[in-house]
């Protein structure tokens, strides 16, 4: 009896992480450059007497989905979004180096270009800076021009470009402020191949759809294994008055 109690446990209870995740992923399906959570289980035989078909549920991994998101047009000259695969770097608290797709950024009293969250933006050099009444275009290749407003229109000032990355997937892991970083610590290279759109921001790649149905499904399990926990103490209760009538 003890046995049925515990496997069935074991599934509800990786059943409810298994929503919490499909939540956070609703939760966010407008987040700019979002990338959906996936939880992974898997069975585990028990050990000991009993039939082999009996199982505990662990939650082998947590995935990501690094599928690309589709690119929204802003118009707004701070807004960048990666074309395909790749990553914009940031500077954590810390020193240390972030990774996000989301490009929709702006500037700091101090000019410097920085995430919504306050982190700055890197480029090739460290932190990118805009000098005030300047309008800026971002190139395809992350480059950063800047011209004076007001001023004469040929005069373009260079200044700097943004880092963009390309690690493995398999080598980044999501931190609890939703920013990549690579496993074990260490800088990601400049990757020459990735190439930003200007303008423009990634939204979620959350299928909202899909994420609704894996809702109702997972409600579906965990009211199984909940009446799977009840037959369990129903038996029990029976098997006790038999003893205690014998």
């Amino acid at each position: 009896m003890d046995r049925l109690i515990y496997t069935a446990m074991s599934g509800a209870k990786h059943t409810l992480n298994q929503q919490a995740a499909v939540s956070h992923n609703l939760a966010n399906a407008n987040s700019t450059g979002f990338r959906a959570e996936l939880h992974k289980l898997r069975a585990v035989p028990v050990q000991g007497e009993g039939l082999a078909t009996r199982a505990f549920v662990v939650d082998a991994s947590v995935a990501t989905n690094f599928d690309a998101g589709p690119l929204q047009q802003t118009g707004r000259a701070l807004d960048v979004a990666v074309e395909g695969k790749g990553w914009l770097a940031v500077q954590l608290p810390d020193g240390s180096e972030g990774y996000t797709r989301d490009g929709s950024f702006e500037l700091s009293a101090n000019g410097v270009l920085q995430t919504r969250n306050g982190l700055p933006v890197l480029g090739d050099g460290g932190p990118i800076t805009i000098p005030p009444d300047n309008e800026i275009l971002v190139g395809k290749d992350g480059t950063i021009s800047a011209m004076l407003a007001g001023g004469e229109q040929n005069v373009v000032n260079n200044l700097g470009r943004l880092k963009l990355v390309n690690p493995p997937e398999e080598m980044l892991v999501r931190g609890e402020d939703g920013l990549f970083r690579l496993r074990g610590g260490g800088e990601a290279p400049v990757d020459d191949a990735v190439q930003v759109a200007g303008g423009h921001v990634e939204g979620s790649n959350v299928n909202v759809v899909d994420q609704m149905v894996q809702m109702i499904a997972l409600a579906r399990q965990f009211e199984m294994q909940t009446r799977m926990l009840q037959s369990a103490e129903s038996n029990d209760q029976a098997a006790t008055r038999v003893l205690s009538n014998g």
